[in-house]
């Protein structure tokens, strides 16, 4: 099976599991494993924080920095396609209690203007804005890239208003990868930030919050509270390690094969792309004017061996992401049976 349903599909390497059997490991708990220590000390080292902690899940991650961010009540400034506001089980209610204030852009890539036009310092009848939430790169944005410009307008009207900034960094090494800046020049804007290790990098579990060692040690008591406490938790926290040193600069292929794919679909009478340009590794595209649903698209497919995302499967916007186990000529032989399935072959 082709599957570019995720990259969340990917499976560890033969030698990154080698890694994960020899990982020398310790009570994480105690924050006496070194494997998971030495993951923790290149995350905040890479993103120019003071800490970071590992963590069993991004969704973990984005609960925890909101959690800690603001106070029962606060309103959370974000993109409405956003993973916390779309995917996390109503967690932000539920775990920080928090309003989610959304803002509707075209790629996620929201304003300084924008936020600023939905800032509340509160009151009797209204909530306080605490916390501004970015995702970089954005998911149903296509894979669409922050420009630090942004991000530092949006610094500088975030420190006017006592207001905190974070980074749903799921996908931040792709986006270091496509723009050329690296993880601390983006780092340098937000408050907190974290990256997945299951998907572009490749690993099987796991993703890394990084912040100030203030913002950290309250993380931490948060981590037990959610049920994220481990053991001897360096047997994955390896699979980390590897993908640090082995899993970022292919990352280029992925974005070059996501191209390769957008092309081939885009070149479909009744497939159109969503978005304007690839920028890293999501393609979306709507197959609409085909007289199929994405379902409907999607099951005939996977009877063709390759599998793909019905975003809404009662409607046509199907999403494909490329990673380490697709190569350019799975690519290819996706575009085929998405020809045959559209043409009814």
């Amino acid at each position: 099976m082709i599957d570019l349903s995720s990259d969340t599909a990917t499976r560890p390497t033969e030698a990154m599991r080698q890694a994960m059997a020899t990982a020398p490991v310790g009570d994480e708990q105690r924050r006496e494993d070194p494997t998971v220590n030495a993951l923790q000390e290149h995350v905040a080292e890479l993103t120019g924080k003071e800490a970071a902690l590992f963590l069993p899940s991004g969704t973990m991650c984005n609960a925890i920095a909101f959690t800690v961010h603001c106070r029962r009540g606060d309103a959370v400034i974000l993109d409405r396609h956003a993973h916390p506001v779309l995917s996390e089980a109503g967690g932000p209610a539920v775990l920080a209690n928090v309003l989610l204030d959304t803002i509707d852009t075209p790629r996620g890539l929201f304003t300084a203007d924008q936020v600023a036009e939905r800032l509340s310092a509160g009151g009797t009848h209204a909530s306080r804005t605490s916390l501004i939430s970015v995702e970089n790169t954005t998911n149903q944005g296509g894979g669409a890239i922050w420009s630090l410009e942004e991000l530092a307008r949006i610094r500088t009207l975030a420190d006017e208003h006592d207001v905190a900034v974070h980074m749903d960094g799921a996908r931040l090494m792709n986006a270091v990868v496509a723009s050329g800046h690296c993880a601390k020049d983006v780092g340098q804007y937000v408050d907190s930030v974290w990256i997945d290790l299951s998907k572009g990098l490749g690993a099987p579990v796991g993703a890394v919050l990084a912040g100030s060692q203030r913002f950290i040690d309250e993380a931490r008591r948060y981590k037990h509270m959610f049920g994220g406490a481990m053991r001897q938790a360096g047997i994955i926290a390896a699979a980390g390690v590897y993908a640090f040193a082995h899993h970022v600069d292919r990352l280029a292929e992925d974005h070059a094969n996501a191209r390769v794919l957008a092309e081939g679909l885009a070149a479909i009478p009744g497939i159109r792309l969503v978005h304007d340009s690839v920028d890293t590794n999501l393609v979306f595209f709507d197959i609409g004017d085909s007289g199929l649903d994405a379902q409907a698209f999607n099951d005939g497919l996977e009877r063709r061996g390759v599998r793909m995302g019905a975003w809404d499967p009662a409607g046509s916007v199907v999403r494909a992401v490329t990673h380490l186990d697709v190569s350019r000529a799975d690519c290819e032989q996706a575009v085929q049976a998405s020809r045959e399935v559209v043409t009814g072959a």
